[in-house]
Parts: C-alpha cells; structure tokens; sequence
C-alpha cells in the first residue's frame, strides 16, 4: 500500500449533506492540516449516477472519499476512478446504521460480514496506490463484545487495511435513528484503545463525542489519530487553531473576518459558475458563535443568502452585525 505524506492527527468526519465541496474548502482556509472527508457516495453514485459526485476543490487536499458499498467489483471500480480523479485515499463505510444503507447491504451491518469487507479491500488494494482505509463502530447490536471488534480489525486488516477510524459506540441496527445512534448507545473510549495496544502496527483513529483540542490531545496520547463531526460543523472556527494545537506550528490563526474575506472571491466564483451564495454559507453558519452578534449573523444570512442575485456582499453585511 502506498504510504501518504500526511497523517491523521486530525480529521473531519464525513457528514451526509454537510461535508459537500463547499464546506470542505471552507474548512481548508482555515487549517492546512486537517484531513478532509467527502460525504459517503455509494458506488451506484459513482458507476450509475447521472451527476459528477466526485467533484472537489483542487485546494481541499488531503481529501479522502468515503465510499459505500459492499459489492467487490463495484468496489474496485469505484476505486479506480477515485484514484484517476486524484483522491488521496479512500475509506470503506463500515458504520452507517441508516435503514437505506442497511437496505443496499453496506454501513454498519458489514461489521457482521468481516470477510466480505477485507475482500473489497484486497480487491481495491490490488487496483490502486492509494490506502484504502475504513471506518466502522465497536460493535453492533448484541455483537458488541472485545473479542467481535478483534476478529474484525484482525481479519481487514490481513487484507491490507492499515488505517482503522473507530466510532466509539456500538450501532443499533434497528430500533433507533441514525442521529439516536450517535447518541444513546455508550462511549466505550479504552476499548479503542486496547485495540491499538493490541494491533499496535495499525493506524487506528478515534470519533465519537469529542468537542475540544483537549479532549483530542489526550486521545492522542493513546492513538494515532482523533476525528470530530458535529462540533466542528456547529462551530467551524475551531479549526482555525487546529494547525497550532495539533500540529504546533507557530502561524497566526485566520482571524473571522480574513476568512470571511478569503470566502467571497469562491462564493462569487460558485454564482458565476450558476450556483447560490447559500450553497456556501449555509455551513458558515455557526462561524460567529459564541459572538455578540452571532444570532444575528445567522439570521441575516439565512434570510438573504438564497435570495436572486445575492452576492457575496451578503457574508460581509452578516458580518457587520456581530459587534454591531
């Protein structure tokens, strides 16, 4: 497997109908560092779909695609074609509880077909130079013991998966919502981390309920890498101080306005090329919070971004209510 010349100290979580390529540029005007995922596409996307799912921001890299599927040729071709389209790595989608993934044989309920993952990932592994990684739960329904997230990292990882990203909480098949899942089912956080202990040559990662550089720095004291979703999402500027806290370099974080400043020149190019200010901003949403202000930033923006003829003056206006 070819080896990156980036690691994973930090990344984004892939977040259906949020990580898309606006919100990822976003993030990488703020950190250099942080590696960005795309939202899960399946392979009937790729293969069959009538719209580019694969399109990004030549600035977004390091850029990992999350694929879903679980058929093996699908699989592999899909692989190809990200690695022809320049996508550093890929990443198999082994933690999706969603009743429709669950329905297309792929998410969380591979975790019970451990030899059908590794043999997507044998079979990628073979076409491409780029990793192919996955990322999946500690266990599901009452497949929740040690010894069942063992056997399945010890079984991928034999066919060549070296990287494993870990949500922390085991996922309920049935009976609970996605967005239940990721809160209900317990954080088991030293579980992760004896599977490191255990298989301590792997790059494991950990996601799962984790909102501040502390918390990921303490993490990193036990793995190798930490991914955080939803908190970055609801409050975006915390990754402008990624580069210094996990990283240490010594470069003076972007202040919100030079972001703001630096996102108007690409909202105005997305109007051009046929596309809304809203497309942008509506992930900038959150970037005033904890502002005097920041309610109104919202407001404005929410009222006027969606709006014929809107332009990325409209960013600016929001902005001029904070501290106003």
């Amino acid at each position: 497997m070819a080896a990156n010349n980036f690691d994973h100290k930090l990344s984004i979580a892939p977040m259906l109908d949020w990580t898309d390529k606006h919100c990822r540029y976003f993030y990488r005007v703020m950190s250099a560092n942080t590696v960005l995922y795309t939202e899960m596409v399946t392979t009937g996307a790729i293969l069959f779909g009538k719209g580019d799912y694969l399109s990004y921001n030549t600035q977004e890299h390091p850029l990992v695609l999350q694929l879903g599927g679980s058929d093996v040729e699908a699989m592999t071709k899909c692989a190809r074609i990200a690695e022809d389209r320049g996508y550093d790595e890929i990443n198999i989608n082994v933690g999706c509880p969603s009743d429709r993934v669950q329905n297309g044989r792929f998410g969380a309920c591979l975790m019970a077909e451990p030899n059908l993952v590794a043999e997507c990932v044998e079979s990628m592994q073979k076409q491409v130079n780029i990793p192919v990684t996955v990322k999946s739960r500690i266990g599901i329904d009452d497949q929740d013991s040690y010894e069942f997230l063992h056997e399945f990292i010890e079984t991928v990882s034999q066919a060549g998966c070296e990287h494993f990203i870990v949500h922390a909480r085991k996922a309920w098949l049935s009976g609970l919502s996605p967005k239940q899942n990721r809160e209900i089912p317990p954080l088991d956080y030293d579980r992760v981390y004896q599977i490191k202990k255990d298989f301590p040559a792997l790059e494991i990662s950990i996601n799962g309920g984790i909102t501040t550089y502390e918390q990921t720095l303490e993490h990193l004291q036990h793995i190798d890498g930490v991914m955080i979703g939803r908190e970055v999402y609801q409050n975006p500027y915390m990754l402008a101080e990624a580069d210094q806290r996990i990283w240490g370099h010594d470069k003076v974080a972007l202040t919100r306005e030079e972001i703001i400043e630096t996102m108007c020149p690409y909202i105005d190019q997305v109007v051009m090329s046929g596309g809304r200010v809203w497309h942008v901003v509506r992930h900038m949403l959150g970037l005033c919070n904890g502002m005097p202000g920041a309610k109104q930033f919202r407001r404005y923006l929410s009222e006027n971004a969606g709006r014929e003829g809107a332009s990325s003056d409209v960013l600016r206006e929001a902005f001029a209510k904070v501290n106003a």
